[in-house]
C-alpha cells in the first residue's frame, strides 16, 4: 500500500491531484454512508425518538471529539511542509507528539464527558424521552475517545506524507465495521440508539488497530530517526501547538454552529429534529466528497510551501479548485434530479418525510455555495496560514449566521436553514478575499518558517 514518491520539485498535474483525491473521496464517502445507515435503520424504527436521540447525542460527541480535530489538520499541515523541506526526522517527531497529545486529550474528554453531556442536553432542551436516550448514547460513545483522537493523528500524518491510501484503508474499515455492527446491535439485538453507540465505539478501535499496523510498515521505509528526548520537553511541542491554536478556535466555532443548528431544530419538535438529521446527511455527503480535493490541496500546497516553490503552490491551488467546482456542480445536479426518491431512502415516517421534502431545496443549493469554504480551507491549512481560517469562521458565525437566525425566526425551520446557507457562503467569500490579498501581495511564502524547534 505504497503511494508513489514525488520529488519536491515536481509540478502538480491532474494525475497527481487524482492520485491524492480519489482515496480520500472514497474513504470520506464511507463516513456519511455510515451516518446514512444509522439514520436509515433508526428511521425505520417505530418511533422518531431513537433517530432524534442519535442526532442530538452524535452532535454533542462531535462537538467534544472534533473540538480536537485540529490534531488531524495540524499534523497534516506540519508534516506536509516538513516533507517538502526533506526533514524525515521532523516528520517522525510530529507523529509522536501528535499521538501523545491525542491520548492526553482523550483522557480529558473521558474525565469531563459525564458532566458535559447532561449540560449540553439541558441547553438543547429536547423532549424528556429523547434526552434520556441521547444521554445514554453519549455516555457509551465516550469510550471511543482514545481511538478517535489517535485516528485523527494517524490520518493527518499519512495525508501530510502524500499518502491517502492508508487513510482510505482505516476509514473504510471503521465505517464498514460500524455498518455491520449497526445491523447486528440495532436490528439483531434490539439495542436501538445504544446499539448505534456501541457500534461506533468498536469500529473506532478496529480502525486504530489497522492504522498502527500500516504505520509500522511505512516507518520502516523512511529515512531519519525519532529524537526521543525531545518528547519529554514541553517546549518542543511549540510548533504543533502554535499551528493548532487557530485550528482549535476555528473547529470549535464550526461545531458550535452545527450544535446550535441542531438545538434550534430540537426546539421545533421531534419531527423537525429528525427531518433536519436526515437533511444533514446530504450535507455530509457533499462535504466529504469535496474534501477529497481539499485534502489534496493540503498535501500539495503544504509540500510546495515547504520547498519554497510558489509556482507549484499556485498550480496546486488552481488544479484542485477546478476539480472541486466540477464535482460541486455534479453533486447539486444529482440531488436535484433525485428529489422525488432520495428522501424516501431514509425514513418511512410520513410526518418526517413530508418535512424533509419541504426543506429539501437547501441541500440542492449547499454544494454550490459551500464548495468555496471547503476548498479554501484546504489551501490555507496546507500553506500554514491558519489564522485566516480562524478569523473568517468567527466573522461568518458572529456576523452572519447568528444575526440572520435571529432575524429569520418567524420563518421557523426555513429561516434556520437560510441562516445556515448564508453562513457557508460567507466563509467562502471571506477566505476568497484573504486569498486574493495574499496572492496580490506575494505573502504566501514570505517570512514563513516550517520547522519549529
Amino acid at each position: 500500500m505504497n503511494t508513489p514518491a514525488v520529488p519536491a520539485t515536481a509540478t502538480p498535474d491532474h494525475r497527481r491531484v487524482w492520485q491524492l483525491a480519489w482515496p480520500i473521496m472514497l474513504s470520506n464517502l464511507s463516513i456519511p454512508l455510515m451516518g446514512a445507515v444509522d439514520t436509515a435503520i433508526l428511521g425505520h424504527l417505530p418511533s422518531p425518538q431513537y433517530l432524534g436521540a442519535v442526532a442530538i447525542g452524535a452532535s454533542i460527541l462531535s462537538l467534544l471529539f472534533w473540538s480536537f480535530g485540529f490534531l488531524r489538520m495540524g499534523t497534516t499541515s506540519l508534516t506536509a511542509r516538513l516533507t517538502g523541506a526533506g526533514d524525515d526526522s521532523g516528520c517522525r517527531l510530529v507523529l509522536a507528539q501528535s499521538a501523545i497529545l491525542a491520548l492526553l486529550l482523550a483522557a480529558l474528554i473521558v474525565a469531563t464527558g459525564p458532566w458535559l453531556i447532561p449540560l449540553a442536553l439541558k441547553l438543547m432542551n429536547p423532549s424528556a424521552e429523547v434526552a434520556a436516550l441521547a444521554q445514554s448514547y453519549g455516555q457509551i460513545r465516550l469510550f471511543s475517545a482514545p481511538a478517535s483522537l489517535m485516528n485523527f493523528a494517524l490520518i493527518g500524518w499519512f495525508i501530510g506524507r502524500q499518502d491517502t491510501r492508508r487513510p482510505l484503508a482505516i476509514l473504510v474499515t471503521v465505517n464498514g465495521l460500524n455498518i455491520a455492527l449497526d445491523a447486528l446491535l440495532i436490528l439483531g439485538l434490539g439495542l436501538n440508539s445504544d446499539g448505534a453507540a456501541w457500534a461506533s465505539v468498536l469500529a473506532e478501535y478496529g480502525g486504530l488497530a489497522l492504522g498502527l499496523v500500516l504505520l509500522r510498515g511505512m516507518l520502516k521505509g523512511m529515512e531519519g530517526r525519532l529524537d526521543r528526548p525531545q518528547l519529554r520537553h514541553w517546549h518542543r511541542y511549540r510548533g504543533l501547538l502554535q499551528v493548532n491554536r487557530h485550528l482549535f478556535v476555528r473547529t470549535l466555532c464550526l461545531l458550535l454552529v452545527f450544535a446550535f443548528f441542531a438545538a434550534q431544530g430540537a426546539r421545533l419538535g421531534d419531527s423537525v429534529l429528525a427531518a433536519n438529521a436526515i437533511l444533514l446527511q446530504f450535507l455530509m455527503l457533499t462535504s466529504y466528497a469535496l474534501d477529497g480535493f481539499a485534502h489534496a490541496a493540503e498535501a500539495l500546497a503544504g509540500r510546495a510551501i515547504g520547498a519554497r516553490q510558489l509556482d507549484q503552490f499556485i498550480a496546486a491551488t488552481r488544479l484542485t479548485s477546478v476539480w472541486a467546482l466540477i464535482f460541486a456542480g455534479l453533486i447539486a445536479l444529482v440531488f436535484t434530479l433525485g428529489a422525488p426518491w432520495l428522501p424516501g431512502l431514509f425514513t418511512e415516517l410520513d410526518a418526517v418525510l413530508a418535512l424533509v421534502r419541504e426543506y429539501y431545496v437547501w441541500v440542492c443549493l449547499l454544494p454550490l455555495i459551500g464548495v468555496w469554504g471547503y476548498q479554501l480551507d484546504g489551501i490555507f491549512l496546507g500553506s500554514g496560514h491558519t489564522g485566516a481560517m480562524q478569523y473568517t469562521v468567527l466573522a461568518s458565525a458572529l456576523g452572519v449566521f447568528l444575526p440572520a437566525w435571529w432575524a429569520l425566526q418567524p420563518w421557523g425551520n426555513q429561516g434556520l436553514w437560510l441562516a445556515f446557507v448564508l453562513f457557508n457562503g460567507a466563509r467562502g467569500l471571506l477566505l476568497g478575499a484573504v486569498f486574493w490579498h495574499l496572492t496580490r501581495t506575494g505573502r504566501w511564502i514570505q517570512g514563513r518558517t516550517f520547522i519549529a524547534k
